[in-house]
């Protein structure tokens, strides 16, 4: 931009051309009338083109400089190609990142079983996309920890089928049912590991779940309602009995005690 301000400078207006253009704003406000001859004169003045001609190479000059300025400030025509960081520690991509003059921000986690804690999962621009310097890159990392899901409220409360459809959809991994005494294909409980667990429990989203359901057979164990043998026996046989009849009592005679049978 040096270069710029010196060639500025050198096209000041001189003092001479300052006087010449008094004596020209001078001449036009005489209370006199211009000839025509004295009108185009003033056009063929070399002073005149010579201050249009400087005026246009500034202009031209002023437009290549900002251009040049705005190449600069957005490093017009550089590309970097973004590296691959995938599956490396976060540590490590970002000094990769750094070096290519590119910056890194984690903006989402993830959790994969079989990488590290804090291992690159996924960039965003993509490895092996163009961007400018300075560009950041999302990054998303494996979670330190296994994430968790909470568990609905199936247990007594839903069939076999909507319970594995309901869990599946969540993301929970289910095992093969087990099949205890009762209601056919009714949820009666959900074990993980062994341990029973309840709606609202979080359950780890890698574990596998074991639903309980009934199989449709009732245990000989089970107690019979005493009130269904009342009702049984309400609408068996009724005991038969025989009515007797007693004869009427005598009047005793007066005078005599009544004889006791």
């Amino acid at each position: 931009m040096g270069w710029a301000l010196f060639f500025l400078n050198g096209l000041i207006f001189s003092s001479k051309q300052l006087r010449n253009l008094n004596v020209f704003v001078y001449i036009c406000g005489k209370n006199h009338r211009m000839k025509p001859s004295e009108f185009v004169n003033k056009f063929k003045s070399r002073y005149l083109w010579g201050n249009l001609a400087a005026m246009a190479v500034v202009g031209v000059l002023l437009c290549i400089a900002v251009k040049y300025c705005l190449d600069v400030y957005t490093h017009h025509g550089e590309a970097i190609v973004v590296p691959d960081v995938r599956n490396k520690l976060f540590a490590d991509a970002e000094r990769i990142l750094a070096d290519a003059k590119l910056r890194a921000v984690v903006n989402d986690t993830g959790y994969v079983k079989t990488l590290p804690p804090d291992c690159v999962l996924s960039i965003s621009p993509e490895s092996g996309e163009r961007v400018k310097a300075g560009r950041v890159v999302y990054i998303t990392i494996n979670s330190p920890h296994t994430p968790t899901i909470t568990l609905p409220d199936l247990i007594d409360n839903s069939s076999l089928r909507e319970a594995m459809a309901k869990l599946s959809a969540m993301g929970f991994r289910l095992a093969q049912p087990q099949r205890v005494n009762g209601e056919k294909d009714w949820v009666y409980g959900i074990t993980v590991n062994g341990r029973n667990v309840v709606a609202g429990d979080k359950i780890p989203i890698d574990a596998r779940l074991v639903i309980q359901v009934g199989d449709g057979m009732r245990d000989e164990t089970d107690d019979i309602s005493v009130i269904d043998l009342f009702e049984e026996e309400e609408m068996g046989e009724v005991d038969e009995f025989e009515e007797v009849s007693v004869p009427p009592a005598t009047e005793p005679a007066t005078g005599q005690p009544p004889v006791t049978p």
